[in-house]
């Protein structure tokens, strides 16, 4: 199933948007699930979304609902995370993981993992 490559993060203003991308550089199996998570600085990895490979079922944390929406490209092997109304809570490492299980919101049962892409957001 490869390696997972995160990109799209960068420096955004307070109400702004940005979109992640999340490439694999294998097919994901479709028992397979993908998820972001961040870690804001000083505190630990936390979940934001997950998505299941072969079905169009999602699950969010509380935090981002109805702010963020992940999505998938299966042709291209690729997972996105698209983030609106973005707030400064929203800074930190971006990470992109693969795991079996869904919904599941505990970094350790994510076997796969990127190695991450800054998101700043500016007051």
């Amino acid at each position: 199933q490869g390696q997972l490559v995160e990109s799209g993060g960068g420096l955004v203003q307070t109400g702004g948007s940005l979109r992640l991308s999340c490439a694999a550089s294998g097919r994901p199996f479709s028992s397979h699930v993908m998820a972001w998570f961040r870690q804001p600085p000083g505190k630990e990895r936390e979940f934001v979304a997950t998505i299941r490979w072969s079905r169009d079922s999602t699950y969010y944390a509380d935090s981002v609902k109805g702010r963020f929406t992940i999505s998938k490209d299966k042709a291209a092997y690729t997972v996105f995370l698209q983030m609106n109304n973005l707030t400064p809570e929203d800074t930190g490492v971006y990470y992109c993981a693969r795991g079996s299980n869904f919904p599941e919101s505990n970094p350790q049962s994510y076997t796969a993992w990127g190695r991450g892409t800054q998101v700043t957001v500016s007051s």
